[in-house]
Formats: C-alpha cells, structure tokens, sequence
C-alpha cells in the first residue's frame, strides 16, 4: 500500500539518492526498525530511543483505509499514467515538480540556519529555472548541484522539538506529531499551493497541479512494491520505514552508529523472535501457494 505521501517509501530514492545513501546498517533491518525519538538541539543532542506506538490502534485503522483507497483508486490512475507516458517524459514531469517545489527547501534551510545549503539550492532553482526551462531538465546536476531536499519537520527537528508519536492520516500517510506540522506550513511556501489558493476554479480545478504530482509520486513507487512481498506487517514496515528516512534526513544522510543503534532498537527488542515469526508467516504463506497450484 503507499499513499499520497508515501510512494518514496516504495522507490528507490527511498534506498538512495545523490543527496542521502541509506543502506541498512544491520543484518536484522528486515525484521523490523522499531525505535526512534530524535530531538536535536545546536550541539545535536540525542532523545532516548523509542519503542511506542501508543496511537497504534487509529494508525492501524487509517493505515487499512489508506490501503483500500490506494487499491481502488490512487494505484489504478498512477499505472494508467505510466500506460500513457514514456520513461523520459516521466523524468521530465519529476524534474519539472522537483524544481517548482525547490523554494520549500531552500526556506527551510534559512530557518535551520544553513547558509551552504541554501545558496547551493537557490544556485540550483535559478539554474533550472532559466537554462533547464522552467525545471524541466537538469543542468544544475552537471553543474555540480545535487538535488537536495528538506521540510519543516525537519527544521523542527533540529531546533530541538521531540518526534512526538507516529501518526498516519487518512489519504496522508506517515508522520508523526512534530512532522504533521510540515503540511501547512511548507504548503504555505509551496508554489502549487500559492496556486491553488489564489484561484478558484469550477469543480476545484485549481488542486489538479498538486493531484497530477501525488500522481506521478505513485507511480515512481510502482517499480519498487516487491519489496513488500514476504513482509511479515506491512504497518510496521511503512512505520519504521518512515522513522528511518525521516533519521537520514535531519543527520544529512549520515547519522552517528550510536543513534543508528537506537533507532533499530535491538537493545530492546527480540531480533531473533521476530525472525522466527517473520520464517513462520513466509512459510505460511508459502503452503498456502502450493495448495492453489
């Protein structure tokens, strides 16, 4: 299942990006990444490691509704764009969207008080914006402009709020208590969002440009869903799939060993338990297959 705002969790930019190269950094990630509270102050201090999910049964139940309307309407419209579109022109609409979302991260960056951060992506949205026609190429990334990207959960994250607990929103996704706040406030410095509230067009026509670039997020996410065949709860992998972006992103990509530690939490938890029940529903699973055939 990935909704509206999850399709990164199924593409590979979730594995790596020029910005960000995650790789699991332990033999046991399958089973499950099941602690992170992460408050980071000037001197990047580190929160207790988190192992609750006191919201559990709402998230669950949003989690399943999301699920229903992936299935029955999101998924549907993402592969009939990928029916109707080339891979090229698909990269076209990704670098177009990426560039016209840019002034979220550079913002961002101000607030966070990185000025490196956000001359390079100020250099990089100019360059797009002008050479790459209106973003829908990249000559910044030859120019040696990664593309690079932030949020406002991000920024609060290290003006030291605490990740509060994991959250999941109808047709939203994952969040958590501090990230929700990202969605107004970095809509508000969302072109598309500028967009939208400032015209109002019969049967709201003027949301199509933010509906048209969930749709090509979905779609990027298609390639990427075998990775939850064989998963044991798929809540639990979306769950701590986002916990660990989300990590990457306020370290830059590189957090410390220590806090990568406490995000897996297997001081905690029982790895070896949770892979027998992981080799139980596989085969499970597996015996049920056979029958069919």
């Amino acid at each position: 299942m990935t909704t509206l705002s999850e399709p990164w969790l199924l593409h590979p930019r979730a594995i790596e990006t020029k910005s960000m190269r995650l790789r699991p950094p332990h033999p046991h990630l399958r089973a499950g990444l099941l602690a992170l509270s992460v408050a980071l102050l000037t001197g990047c201090s580190i929160a207790k490691p988190r192992t609750d999910d006191p919201w559990q049964g709402f998230n669950r139940k949003m989690y399943s509704f999301n699920d229903a309307a992936d299935k029955a309407v999101i998924r549907p419209v993402a592969v009939g764009y990928r029916k109707v579109t080339s891979a090229n022109m698909r990269r076209i609409v990704a670098n177009f969207f990426a560039n016209v979302k840019m002034p979220i991260t550079i913002i961002n960056d101000i607030l966070q008080v990185d000025p490196k951060s956000a001359a390079r992506n100020t250099g990089r949205f100019v360059v797009n914006s002008t050479v790459g026609f209106a973003g829908l190429f990249d000559p910044a990334s030859e120019m040696e402009l990664p593309p690079d990207e932030t949020d406002f959960g991000v920024t609060l994250a290290k003006w030291g709020l605490p990740e509060g607990p994991y959250l999941v929103l109808p047709l939203v996704g994952s969040t958590t208590a501090r990230d929700v706040w990202r969605l107004p406030i970095d809509n508000y410095f969302d072109p598309l969002g500028w967009y939208a509230n400032e015209h109002h067009l019969r049967f709201h026509a003027e949301h199509l440009p933010n509906m048209f670039y969930l749709i090509t997020l979905r779609a990027r996410g298609i390639e990427a869903e075998g990775m939850l065949e064989g998963v044991y709860d798929p809540y639990v992998f979306y769950r701590d799939a986002y916990r660990q972006r989300r990590l990457y992103a306020i370290y830059n990509g590189a957090p410390p060993a220590d806090v990568i530690d406490q995000m897996q939490g297997t001081n905690d938890m029982d790895v070896d338990k949770l892979l027998d029940e992981q080799h139980a529903y596989e085969n499970k699973k597996s015996g049920k297959a056979k029958v069919k055939d």
